[in-house]
């Protein structure tokens, strides 16, 4: 087995399918109460240090209790609001200089193993060192090139195994006499067809006999224009029913709100405002009705959106868990079938190979001792 400790926890999803492997989660750290409550919900024989990172006496309970434990894997997936281009790229946010704290933690618990993991912009986002600003790429480089192997590209979770685009940073780390961390071969992508054509149809405010696959209520006039857009399509594109106001003036739109997900590719990136249809790329596909109107003018159900995350269709959270929070939690989610991948193509065997290579010379220097004795 190997020991792991895992930073900026959020709830549990990165880990999840790492119980079918050689992992054992020992150490967590997460910074809000709750989520540190759901994490202890599908992880209950993991030690939660449920506190801010920057507090002296908590970073060094962390890292007490990893030493104590041998911990030899560290996965650091820090905060990215300041760094996503959805908030609009804020470098003076104070939670971009978490990585330097992930760092200095790698640094001090020495593991043989690490993943860093953040939005696409990480690499290129600055932070002060050395006070000058930096790109983090070059501050992990200058930080763990003696030590380690840095891996680092970034990778689309479509590309292995979860039926949703979305791009994310990766930093594989090894130690110097380990082999590097390559990158695993990308597989067939899965469509939203394939993943979720299964569930019944619903509609606004309508629930199946399916556990957490029940419709969001909606308005009239978003039910309406909905009603008449067809897959991979926006209302706005609609001759008749497009979204407007009470005047009839035409909404200022964008490409992506308003919009039908495409049955034939994998879903849009799933955002924070999932539960609203005016937001990103939000609208279930539909089912073609009578007299060319369109079913399932709504979000996607919490169950869908669960399943186009990668989680398994038999997903039970405790009943205090909201849809709202359950939403909020996984629009923030590490991917838990490219964690999977990544974890599966770690250079195992060259730890063995050092294991035997060390065993080889203790064997030729004691050959050599006993020559010379005799």
């Amino acid at each position: 087995m190997i020991k792991w400790v895992s930073l900026f926890a959020n709830v549990w999803i990165a880990e999840f399918y790492l119980k079918e492997l050689w992992v054992d989660i020992v150490v967590v750290n997460e910074l809000l109460k709750k989520r540190c409550d759901l994490y202890n919900y599908f992880y209950p024989n993991s030690e939660i240090i449920c506190w801010d990172i920057t507090n002296e006496f908590v970073y060094n309970q962390i890292l007490e209790k990893s030493l104590k434990n041998n911990c030899e894997f560290v996965l650091a997936t820090p905060p990215c609001q300041g760094m996503s281009v959805a908030w609009k790229m804020k470098e003076d946010d104070p939670r971009n200089n978490l990585i330097l704290k992930a760092v200095e933690f790698i640094k001090d618990l020495d593991p043989n193993y690490a993943i860093i993991e953040n939005v696409p912009s990480f690499f290129d986002t600055n932070v002060m060192y050395n006070w000058n600003k930096i790109k983090i790429k070059d501050y992990l480089n200058i930080e763990l090139w003696e030590k380690y192997n840095l891996n680092m590209w970034v990778l689309d979770v479509s590309d292995y195994g979860t039926p949703q685009v979305r791009k994310r940073a990766i930093t594989l780390i090894t130690k110097k006499y380990i082999w590097k961390w390559e990158f695993p071969q990308k597989k067939k992508k899965i469509t939203v067809k394939e993943a979720i054509w299964h569930l019944p149809s619903l509609e606004s405010w309508e629930y199946s006999q399916i556990k957490y696959h029940y419709a969001k209520k909606h308005s009239q006039n978003h039910i309406l224009w909905m009603k008449n857009t067809p897959t991979g399509k926006t209302a706005f594109e609609n001759e008749k029913y497009f979204p407007q106001k009470e005047n009839w003036e035409r909404i200022k739109w964008f490409s992506t709100t308003y919009k039908r997900i495409d049955w034939e590719k994998p879903a849009p990136t799933i955002t924070m405002c999932n539960w609203a249809i005016s937001s990103q790329n939000n609208v279930h596909p539909w089912r073609l009705l009578e007299n060319w109107i369109y079913s399932d003018a709504r979000v996607l159900s919490l169950k869908e959106i669960c399943i186009l995350t990668g989680l398994p269709e038999n997903i039970d959270f405790p009943t205090w868990a909201s849809d709202n929070f359950i939403r909020q939690v996984i629009w923030e989610w590490v991917p838990p079938k490219m964690i999977q991948e990544l974890v599966k193509n770690m250079p195992k065997n060259s730890i063995n190979y050092n294991v035997n290579l060390k065993f080889w010379i203790l064997k030729t220097k004691k050959t050599e001792l006993f020559t010379n004795v005799y």
